[in-house]
């Protein structure tokens, strides 16, 4: 029934698909494109094989932990344009912000009710895994199956088969998997075959305009572009106005023109400027990853076309190099590294590791060297509120969090700094976690997102081997704001971001 590669298909429940029933349903979770979408395309051709219309369920919780006005606007706008995609492929949308906690309680289930099969994104961090398994169990007592896709990278999660501890090793086992998935891609357009699909009879139209009734569909103040009136609309949910919306705007059309602004602008002189403070040639796409608006295979076919890359250019075995294996040139293999690499290694750690972010999943030697050094003193203690307001001694420091705070992330070098210093400045390293981890999930436009948890968790020691002993934090890989200084112009950037005090 379905193109999809069978590792990126989970059922989660154990029944049938019931070619009965009315429409196919895909709950848009994480996934909020309409662009090389796994999932979409699944259920589409779904749909057709049934000849059945399908409807489209794209939601946002008020109740998550850290929900705020930053987060909701950078999602609403995707649902924007979500919601524009679907209007001209003539595919119902029904786009659903929740005006209270628990508002929308018993949607999914209501229009899962009339659904031959409900289609979803997997996704493996933040509550998704639990809500999605919960769903199943409910699905499953109103007799409706539920498919979970998996569209997350490049590699398909259960494809590696287990975890893996360290950059070369899942490196080379990448290298050795990847080259049959790369002929394995989505469709560029998810929707295309969606205009062949029949449309809602109006028996069926009655119905779904009966659960807009329970469940209206969001204002159209409140999708719209940042406006008078969106910004009222915005400021009436009851979520976190303390972390304001970020200057730039989210969704799939924002990514993309991002996604090609970096490959035109910026992608030649990736390896050469990346890690620079001023005027980086790092790619912006976090946020748009994280949310879905751009996907890994949309990166990576820009970054292909750009390079006339086809596949027979692959080396001809694994060799676990960061480059050379690709066959591009030294930037593109330098950017193909961390987007792929090292943002799939963080989806198979956070697939295959039961907790893992939190202090007990990080490698036993790293908790043995830090439990050395618990009673070491530290340089000095600072309450969250105070590391949260970038109040610290150190001026770099503080830039890092004032850029968190303004734009919604940090500079992807200055980041691994940003994090170490939570070592030295708090109690212990349980401390140094929960707070690097409430302030990224708080602040960051790519927060709760397995590659930003495993760069958290890769500063107490994760994917990473011991180093010479030092006080505090024992054998654990070092970084300091006057080491950094001396690698990377920072004066211009500490300007810009507000930092206060000297380099510590």
């Amino acid at each position: 029934m379905s193109s999809l590669p069978p590792e990126r298909l989970a059922a989660l429940n154990a029944l049938p698909l019931d070619s009965t029933r009315d429409v196919v349903l895909y709950w848009q979770t994480m996934a909020r494109r309409t662009r090389y979408n796994f999932a979409l395309q699944h259920a589409v051709e779904t749909a057709r094989a049934l000849g059945r219309p399908l409807v489209v369920l794209e939601a946002l919780r008020a109740g998550y932990p850290w929900a705020s006005a930053r987060l909701h606007r950078f999602a609403i706008d995707g649902m924007a344009d979500d919601a524009a995609a679907y209007a001209r492929a003539g595919v119902a949308h029904h786009a659903y912000v929740e005006p209270e906690p628990g508002a929308g309680r018993g949607l999914l289930e209501t229009l899962a009710r009339r659904a031959c099969v409900v289609v979803t994104d997997e996704f493996p961090e933040f509550f998704l895994p639990r809500m999605l398994a919960a769903a199943g169990r409910r699905l499953a007592a109103l007799g409706v199956r539920l498919e979970a896709v998996d569209g997350n990278g490049l590699l398909p999660m259960r494809a590696a088969e287990r975890a893996w501890p360290t950059a070369p090793h899942f490196r080379r086992m990448l290298q050795k998997r990847l080259p049959e998935h790369l002929t394995w891609f989505p469709a560029e357009d998810a929707l295309a075959g969606a205009r062949a699909l029949p449309p809602l009879p109006d028996e069926a139209r009655a119905w779904l305009d009966g659960v807009r009734a329970l469940w209206p569909d969001a204002a159209a103040a409140l999708l719209a572009a940042v406006t008078p009136e969106g910004a009222r609309a915005l400021a009436a949910l009851p979520i976190d106005h303390d972390v304001p919306p970020v200057a730039f705007r989210g969704g799939a059309r924002e990514g993309d023109a991002v996604l090609r602004g970096f490959v035109e602008r910026k992608l030649g002189s990736y390896k050469a400027r990346r890690n620079e403070a001023e005027d980086p040639s790092n790619s912006g796409l976090s946020p748009y990853l994280h949310w879905g608006f751009v996907s890994a295979h949309a990166v990576f076919a820009a970054v292909a076309e750009r390079e006339d890359w086809t596949l027979d250019r692959l080396a001809p075995r694994p060799n676990g190099k960061r480059e050379g294996w690709w066959g591009m040139g030294p930037d593109a293999e330098a950017f193909l590294d961390e987007v792929v690499t090292w943002r799939e290694l963080s989806y198979n750690t956070a697939h295959h590791v039961e907790g893992h972010d939190t202090y007990a999943s990080l490698p036993e030697w790293a908790r043995a060297t830090l439990a050395a050094h618990r009673a070491d003193p530290r340089a000095e203690l600072f309450a969250r509120d105070a590391l949260e307001a970038g109040a610290t001694y150190d001026a770099l420091w503080n830039a890092t969090q004032g850029q968190l705070r303004a734009d919604g992330r940090i500079h992807n070098y200055l980041r691994m700094l940003w994090g170490k210093k939570f070592l030295e400045w708090t109690a212990d390293p349980e401390e140094a976690l929960a707070h690097m981890l409430h302030l990224n999930n708080r602040w960051a436009l790519d927060g709760r997102n397995p590659n930003s948890t495993s760069g958290i968790t890769w500063v107490l020691g994760r994917y990473d081997h011991a180093w010479q002993e030092r006080p505090v934090i024992g054998k654990v890989r070092p970084m300091s704001s006057v080491a950094t200084a001396r690698k990377i112009r920072v004066d211009g950037y500490v300007r810009r971001y507000g930092g206060r005090g000297a380099p510590g």
